[in-house]
Order: C-alpha cells, then structure tokens, then sequence
C-alpha cells in the first residue's frame, strides 16, 4: 500500500498515546489551579476506551503506517492500571521502541512491572531540583519520590531522559541545577520553550524562556558544542566538555514543524495530526481502509508547515 505522505513528505511513524485526562500533579503550564485539576480528576468529556478497545486501534493503525515508536502519555499514564498490558501487546506488534512520559510519583513501585512488560525507555517530567520551586511548579510535593523513581527505572536497566519545562520567573533559575543533576545521574536533560496549550494560549509570552537565553544561562557554567539534528527530532542538542548531552526543544523559537512525523491517539479513540490543531477526528469504530486512510489524510493536513502555534486544547487531554 502507498505511503501516506504530504506535500512535505511527512508522514506519521511516532504514534503517541493519551491513555488518560487526569493527573496526580497541577502544573502550572498545563492546570489552571489546584480547583481545576480536582475537576479533572472526577469529570471528563465521556467515556474513554477500554483497554481492548485502545490496542484494536493501536494495531489497526499500525497496520497502515508501521509505527516505528510508541510513546504512552497523559495526563498521567501510571495512572492507566491496564498499561502493561498495552505494553505487551504493542510489543507482539513487532513495536520495540516503546517509550513512557510520566511525572515519576509513581514510578518507583511500578517500575518493575513496566520493565517486564517491555518498556524501553521513560522521560521524567522534572521542572525543578529545588522542592519549594517543584511545589510551585506542579502544585504538589513529591520531588523525593520523583528522584526515586528516576533512580529505580535507571537501576532497573530502562534508559531516562528528564524533560524541563522552563518558565521565566518561576524556575528558570533551576537551569543549573537541572543540569547538574542529569550530569551526576549520566543521563539526558531537554529543556522545553513553554508550549503555548490550553489556558496558556494566547498567554505564553510573559513566561516565556527562548533557548538562546537558556544557552546563555549555561554558557556561564559550561562550554558545550552542538550536535547535527537527527531527522523529525523535538529537540536541538548539545555536548559539554565533560562528555554531558542537554537538549533543547525550541518549539517557539527554532521550530520543527517541517519533518515532524508524529501522530496524536485521544483517551476517546479521537487523532490529531498537530498539537497546534484542536479539532479531533474521530477513528473509533471506522474499519474500511478507504474511510481510515482519508481521516489519516486529514489528520495530515492539520501538521503546520512553518511553526507551532499552539491551540487551547488542554495538554491534560493530549499529552506532551
């Protein structure tokens, strides 16, 4: 069968997962306030998919597009009691990138079970090293059992990447201390340009941190160099002297929009070709080729060409 491509050549081999539209934590850059992210927790737009259900459309459209990566996200997907066996079963698809994007306030205690259903590797979701910065950053305590967590993926052999959104005047001053930690563990830091999603659109510029200020801010401690940019990245990589990688994901500032090869799966069976694009195309229950080829086309057709350029759906619905 043809490849599905656009007028860019962008084509969809990264599926990403919402498995669920709570969480744990209340992020300023993703929840309202603690009041909004309580009416999460207990209200949704319907009933999600079954398990079953999710691993049907998981599988068919794997069959057209053959995934190369799967990444499970949220809200907070170890909130997903049955995401072991969704692991499993996108292995027996053949899919053996299977990745995880979390909070890591669970981690600790689940990280055996997501080892032995075949994760790979997890990116922990960690704004500040500092607790009173975590607290207000994610409305919550928890930095020890997020640092545990972190600790227990890596000794159990699961690779991590922690992912920092950075927001000027609240933690951009956990830049050097984010650094500093990812350098301690050995492991990759990406830094993330605030996203301009759900109560934050339209809103984003008085907090928002460009990479080339975050590159300075490094370049007081560190002297780095660059790494060529592998094709559809989210992120700019560079090298320190020691040996240590940080990445940054400059979504406003240097897009990536143009090879961008991702595809979005809602909680409710819904896609999205873009995170700039709220308008959900539903492919739950459609099983001609013919009608799910023209919703993948349209789902396609929402990819930017130029930048991002956010929309109000929330990243609690759709994940990172």
């Amino acid at each position: 069968m043809e490849q599905l491509k656009d007028h860019l050549g962008r084509t969809f081999k990264t599926l990403r997962i919402s498995l669920i539209n709570t969480c744990n934590m209340a992020c300023t850059y993703c929840s309202y306030s603690n009041e909004e992210n309580q009416k999460n927790h207990t209200e949704s737009k319907g009933k999600g998919l079954t398990a079953k259900e999710l691993m049907n459309l998981i599988a068919q459209l794997h069959e057209r597009l053959n995934f190369s990566t799967i990444r499970f996200t949220g809200g907070e997907p170890l909130l997903y009691k049955e995401l072991p066996e969704l692991i499993k079963g996108a292995r027996k698809l053949g899919i053996t990138d299977l990745n995880l994007t979390s909070n890591g306030l669970l981690l600790q205690k689940q990280v055996p079970a997501l080892k032995a259903a075949g994760l790979t590797a997890i990116n922990v979701s960690l704004d500040a090293t500092d607790p009173l910065t975590f607290f207000m950053m994610g409305r919550r305590h928890g930095l020890d059992q997020t640092l545990k967590g972190i600790d227990a993926a890596l000794n159990a052999g699961i690779a991590v990447k922690i992912n920092s959104v950075i927001m000027k005047g609240m933690n951009h001053n956990q830049v050097i201390p984010l650094l500093k930690y990812a350098a301690d563990q050995q492991i990759i830091i990406r830094f993330l340009e605030i996203m301009a999603m759900g109560h934050l659109h339209g809103k984003a510029d008085e907090y928002f941190f460009s990479q080339s200020e975050m590159l300075q801010l490094i370049s007081t401690q560190y002297r780095f160099s660059p790494i060529p940019r592998k094709q559809a990245a989210t992120a700019n990589y560079w090298q320190t002297e020691a040996g240590n990688i940080f990445g940054i994901i400059a979504n406003e500032s240097q897009p990536f929009c143009t090879d961008c090869d991702r595809l979005r799966l809602d909680v409710y069976g819904n896609i999205y070709g873009c995170l700039s694009n709220d308008q959900p195309i539903a492919i739950k229950g459609v099983s001609a080729p013919a009608d799910l080829d023209r919703r993948l086309r349209e789902a396609l057709a929402q990819k930017q060409s130029i930048k991002f350029t956010g929309s109000k759906l929330s990243m609690l619905h759709i994940g990172g």
